[in-house]
Formats: C-alpha cells, sequence, structure tokens
C-alpha cells in the first residue's frame, strides 16, 4: 500500500529543487480513480498553459460526450507521473499563467453547458456565435435605431434577410481579418 504524506500534505517541494510546490503523484491518483474507476470512457483533462488550445470543435466534442474529468494544479502544477499514469489530456485555455486551474476548469464547463440541448432558448444562437463556423461573429445591434448619434446600419432594419445575411458574412470575415488573422482561412480571403 503506498505511504500517506505526513500532516495530510497533498503537495511537496519540487524534485531538483526549485521554488512553489507540487501536487504528489499519489495523492492525485488517488483522487482521480475515486472519481473515474477503470474503464470510464470519459475523457481526462488537465488544466496546463502548456497544453493544447481549447477550440470550440473540441468543446463541441466534449459536450456531445460522456462527460469530462477535469484535473486542476495549484501554483507549479501536478507532478509528471500522474499525468502519464492516468492519461490526462493537458488543456490551455490561453497564453497566460493563472495560480490554479479552476478559472480555467469553469471556462471550458460554461462552453460546454451551453450547447447542451435545451440550455438556450434559442437554437440557432448557439450556432451563430463566435468560432463556430472558424471566423468571430458580425456585430449586433438593438433599439433604440439612433444612439448618441450612431445608427443601427439600414441594412438590418430593411427586412431582406438575404441581405441581412449577405452583410453578417461580410462583417464576419472583416472582424476576423482584422482581429484574428491567424483564424483566416484561404477561401475566406476575398
Amino acid at each position: 500500500a503506498p505511504s500517506r504524506p505526513r500532516h495530510r500534505t497533498v503537495d511537496d517541494t519540487p524534485a531538483g529543487g526549485g521554488a512553489g510546490m507540487v501536487l504528489r503523484c499519489d495523492v492525485l491518483a488517488a483522487a482521480i480513480d475515486a472519481a473515474a474507476g477503470p474503464g470510464d470512457p470519459r475523457p481526462r483533462l488537465l488544466m496546463s498553459p502548456r497544453g493544447r488550445p481549447l477550440t470550440q470543435g473540441r468543446v463541441r466534442a466534449l459536450a456531445e460526450g460522456p462527460g469530462v474529468i477535469v484535473v486542476c494544479g495549484r501554483f507549479e502544477g501536478v507532478d509528471e507521473r500522474v499525468i502519464a499514469g492516468r492519461g490526462l489530456e493537458e488543456v490551455s485555455i490561453g497564453d497566460y499563467v493563472l495560480s490554479g486551474g479552476e478559472p480555467a476548469a469553469l471556462v471550458v464547463l460554461d462552453a460546454c453547458v451551453r450547447l447542451l440541448p435545451g440550455t438556450m432558448g434559442k437554437h440557432a444562437s448557439g450556432v451563430e456565435e463566435s468560432f463556430e463556423g472558424g471566423a468571430l461573429e458580425y456585430p449586433h445591434y438593438t433599439r433604440p435605431r439612433d444612439w448618441e448619434g450612431r445608427e443601427i446600419p439600414d441594412v438590418l432594419t430593411g427586412g431582406n434577410h438575404a441581405a441581412i445575411a449577405r452583410w453578417r458574412a461580410a462583417e464576419s470575415a472583416r472582424i476576423t481579418r482584422e482581429r484574428r488573422p491567424d483564424l483566416v482561412r484561404p477561401e475566406r480571403q476575398a
């Protein structure tokens, strides 16, 4: 039987020295095993700035799947051996470092939950969001028609749904080119 850490600790100093504390592999593995037994089909994510970036496609796959186990490190992270030993997939929500993975886990959960049937009032509202079509979303407007000298574009108030769809697609492409050129595919360059 593995020995339990003294003083009920869950972390220890890094092997080789250095600042911070690292979550122990024996303690974290026991927690994962308690949440997911052998053969559990749920993906096991470790929120980590060194992971693959979370994408809308990955969120959609998670939302359509059997659920997910989300592991959150603290400070320096987790012992590397538990990542391999429990098949954790490292996932990042951005190129910055948090003191723990809990805020990142909430991002994953929120992104998934909003895709579940019955969560959003109108199904189309989930399909027309940024990243769903590989591009950023077009601008939105509502009443009043004129606000501080800024008006709703005429095309949106004219009732021509084909023209509105063309305007939205053009605005989506323009905003994506300007703000996230890394998302622009060659067929979207025009």
